[in-house]
């Protein structure tokens, strides 16, 4: 017999998804747009408290248009937090734009607001002020936009907010996803919620909305005829997976606090050995813990990640390293990196850390498994 599989973080269905689906067929609203797509947009924008927002394809082409809304263009620069999965800066380089990375802090593994700000001044000297900031949520857990925000506004610098991890959080009892001028979700299958592929921009700016629909629709004039002035996109959702979207948005609070239990039993049953810790939550924060994260001390725990891994797996079960970050990576290997002023705090976290199985769908037993397997090779 086969080993059951256990995931890192796979999709999670409610059952309410059918209803919309349904409905989707009997009113034969199959091909893209369609009443389900209005009200997923909406629901959405409601629930992170803001104006708009527009239902897209993926996360990466909300990042995309959000960059062109900003002006980027071939030459520009663009400031991204560099802990984190290439799709937070790819888009930059589809607009022929230069990526500078900014370094996480210790305290929430995200943006270091002080590595931001010697950016900023570096990019003051040179006379080329970026034309926005890309402030990542990794892991579930907003950025610290209390001090990254005026940073970015004393220089009049537009945030992009990519909140892609960490729908469902909240930093100073506001949703994450709400302190960008633009902000972006994405509902791939391993995420908080999903509708199989898509991803959503969102904002206050409800002209800059409607253009980011225009360019995703192929950029097709307002004409009978099929004319087009612009460059566009195909970067629509279909009518069946927003229908998708809106049943696992009704379930979105309970897979935040789902996500919490399994986060908190790993904690409880392994922080107490020396040597391991996990991410950090800020006091001003409420983090979905999309996925939870452990970092062993080499110094003391002597398995590596790496073995502890492939151990892991050996037992079919999915756990990862932390993100390489991206000012590591060799497509960037050219570009300007700014770390914290202790040192590369991003680099040290991805020889420490690994993901371990978070998914909302994670049974007691799975997760018994997971760290009977944990245990057993801290001893060996």
């Amino acid at each position: 017999m086969s080993k059951e599989r256990i995931f890192l973080s796979s999709p999670h269905m409610s059952g309410l998804e059918k209803d919309y689906i349904e409905d989707a067929f009997r009113t034969n609203w199959i091909s893209p747009l369609g009443p389900h797509v209005s009200a997923f947009e909406q629901e959405t924008a409601d629930y992170v408290g803001v104006k708009g927002g527009v239902a897209l394809n993926s996360g990466s082409s909300a990042l995309h248009l959000a960059l062109k809304l900003t002006g980027v263009e071939p030459g520009d620069v663009v400031f991204c937090s560099s802990l984190t999965f290439v799709a937070s800066a790819n888009p930059i380089l589809y607009l022929g734009a230069e990526p500078v990375f900014i370094d996480s802090e210790p305290g929430s593994w995200n943006m270091c607001p002080d590595a931001l700000r010697r950016a900023f001044e570096n990019a003051v000297r040179l006379n080329k002020l970026p034309k926005a900031v890309v402030v990542v949520n990794i892991y579930g857990q907003s950025a610290d936009f209390e001090k990254i925000k005026p940073l970015a506004d004393q220089y009049n610098v537009p945030i992009i907010e990519d909140a892609a991890e960490s729908f469902g959080a909240f930093y100073n009892n506001k949703p994450s996803g709400s302190f960008g001028d633009f902000s972006i979700l994405s509902f791939n299958g391993n995420k908080m919620i999903t509708t199989s592929g898509g991803g959503m921009l969102l904002s206050n700016n409800q002209k800059a909305l409607e253009k980011a629909r225009f360019w995703s629709t192929q950029a097709r004039e307002p004409v009978l005829h099929y004319e087009h002035k612009e460059v566009g996109y195909n970067y629509r959702l279909s009518n069946i997976l927003a229908g998708i979207g809106r049943g696992q948005l009704r379930v979105l609070t309970d897979r935040v606090e789902a996500r919490r239990r399994v986060f908190e039993r790993y904690r409880q049953e392994l922080s107490p050995v020396s040597g391991i810790d996990f991410m950090p939550e800020m006091k001003n924060s409420r983090s979905s813990r999309w996925l939870t994260v452990m970092t062993l001390d080499p110094s003391t725990i002597k398995p590596s990640v790496n073995y502890l891994i492939n151990q892991l797996s050996k037992e079919d079960i999915e756990a990862r390293p932390a993100w390489k970050p991206l000012h590591l990576q060799p497509l960037f290997q050219k570009c300007l990196f700014f770390p914290h002023h202790t040192g590369d705090v991003a680099q040290s976290l991805f020889h420490k850390g690994i993901c371990l199985p978070s998914g909302s769908n994670l049974t007691d037993a799975q997760q018994s498994k997971v760290l009977s397997i944990i245990h057993s090779v801290l001893k060996s």
